[in-house]
């Protein structure tokens, strides 16, 4: 990667302008640095993946605490990550840029703090006794409230720069699309690795043999050997914030600029949150988004426990998670090719194929409609996850050619996205997770009462279904956003690079 020079006038630039982590064909970028970059979101995603599979099953059936204490957990953990993130942008917002960039002090800073005390560390931790099964029990909801808030705030004041990264890295919405599908793709590599790797450990822990012989059914003691299990896979996870961060920092460079001055006035956060949430192509995507990231969560939270309580599949569960992520780490190319060919709208409609699978799941629980159910899930969860950051950038280009504001708006617009799918995820998964307390879950028993089981199939058949259907209906009919010329996207990027800084 070089570094840029050129003018010190902003207004007789030239628009083929070099952009930093760029060469100088038009804003390309390297593999190296698209692979770099998309190493950077493999630790929160290998832990969010053992997290959204296996926690709900963890916090019920080993930790042994009540279902409306569990909710309030998953609801709690959720909000406090929801919360971070506009947070998080009005930090960097207000941060000046260095010689190192805007963004990237804040992972540079984490692996500096990494050597003392720090984030880095803090988030491993946290996520370690996040799976930790302390010796008292009457605390142990609070226990995991307090370490899941804090794992989801700590996590999110690195994905926040992370994920803006891709508005600087280039020019080119055609090379910032290439970027986003690198990063998916690797995203979904540690999504893969993180519910292969904590599945395998403790596979041992749920199979069906662990009722076996059980006087009463309806309860079961919780053996040492299951917690240090799940202390081992929380450990092995913990390891990959400190290794992949440490290749993001190295292969990702924000190289300064000698035309962007070190400060200047800008858009305040909060006067450019006002004006962003009131751009229709942003409401239209975020809304939309809302009901789909929604409904993939509980999709996922509930898969497992669905397998072990209401389908008698409790020995398939981990081939079963390991054919959702195959499927989606295969076919996340597929569709970045169906995304370029055929456009984004039209990409939005391979969400939906999971539909009539998950209902005919509910309807017959079998091991083959299981497995076909995962390989479909996975093809849908791949698009769901690729399209809308392959769609914001765009929002963010049409917002800018609409408004004259300096740089910024970036971080904006994907702190307040992260926060409002968050807080749409949090409330699917509290409700739902309520809904299990009112039906009769009773926390560490064998067999279930008919009405969980019940509950367990309108959770994972007919919730989803609903909100795909209606985020969809929303995302079709409502606003898009232009997408920017290669000349038009240069005249962009060179107004962020000369007017940097921010109030």
């Amino acid at each position: 990667m070089s570094v840029p020079h050129g003018p010190t006038r902003a207004p007789v630039a030239e628009p083929h302008t070099q952009e930093p982590g760029s060469d100088k064909r038009d804003g390309r970028l390297s593999v190296c640095t698209k692979v770099c970059y998309g190493i950077g979101g493999i630790p929160n995603q290998v832990a969010s993946s053992a997290s959204a599979f296996y926690l709900q099953l963890f916090l019920l059936d080993v930790a042994q605490i009540p279902a409306a204490q569990v909710s309030l957990a998953l609801f709690g953990g959720k909000v406090s990550g929801a919360v971070a993130d506009p947070v998080a942008g009005f930090f960097i917002n207000k941060s000046r840029r260095t010689g190192s960039g805007r963004l990237m002090p804040w992972h540079v800073l984490q692996l500096c703090f990494y050597r003392v005390l720090g984030c880095m560390p803090l988030i491993a931790l946290a996520y370690f006794f996040l799976w930790f099964l302390p010796p008292f029990t009457s605390l142990r909801g609070l226990w995991y409230t307090s370490f899941y808030c804090l794992f989801q705030a700590l996590a999110t004041f690195f994905q926040v720069p992370y994920t803006a990264l891709t508005m600087i890295l280039t020019p080119s919405p055609r090379e910032r699309d290439s970027a986003t599908a690198y990063r998916i793709t690797m995203e979904m590599a540690g999504t893969l690795m993180g519910a292969t790797v904590h599945g395998l450990i403790v596979s041992s822990a749920h199979g069906s043999h662990r009722c076996e012989g059980t006087v009463h059914p309806t309860s079961t003691a919780v053996s040492p050997d299951v917690a240090r299990l799940y202390c081992i896979a929380a450990a092995v996870v913990a390891l990959t914030y400190p290794v992949c961060g440490s290749l993001l920092c190295l292969g990702v460079k924000e190289q300064p600029d000698p035309s962007a001055p070190a400060s200047g006035q800008g858009l305040s956060f909060f006067t450019g949150l006002g004006i962003t949430s009131r751009h229709p192509p942003y409401l239209n995507l975020v809304v939309s988004f809302l009901f789909i990231s929604a409904a993939v969560q509980v999709e996922q939270s509930y898969f497992v426990l669905f397998c072990t309580h209401a389908s008698k599949l409790q020995d398939h569960v981990q081939n079963l998670v390991l054919t959702i992520l195959v499927s989606a780490v295969l076919s996340t190319p597929l569709w970045e090719w169906v995304l370029q060919r055929f456009g984004k709208r039209t990409s939005a409609l391979g969400i939906c194929v999971m539909v009539p699978f998950s209902i005919l799941l509910a309807a017959v629980p079998s091991a083959p409609v299981a497995y076909a159910v995962a390989f479909v899930s996975g093809v849908s969860i791949a698009v769901s996850l690729l399209l809308p950051w392959s769609m914001l950038p765009d929002v963010v280009d049409d917002f800018q050619l609409q408004h004259r504001h300096g740089p910024g708006v970036e971080t904006i617009f994907y702190s307040s996205y992260v926060f409002f799918t968050k807080l749409s995820g949090a409330g699917a998964l509290g409700i739902s997770t309520l809904s299990l307390g009112f039906a009769g879950y009773e926390a560490g028993a064998c067999q279930q009462a008919e009405e969980v089981v019940v509950t367990l199939k309108v959770l994972i058949g007919a919730v989803p279904t609903c909100m795909i259907l209606i985020g969809l209906c929303i995302l079709l009919v409502g606003p898009t956003p232009k997408t920017p010329s290669q000349d038009t996207s240069s005249q962009l990027s060179l107004r962020r690079r000369t007017s940097y800084s921010l109030a």
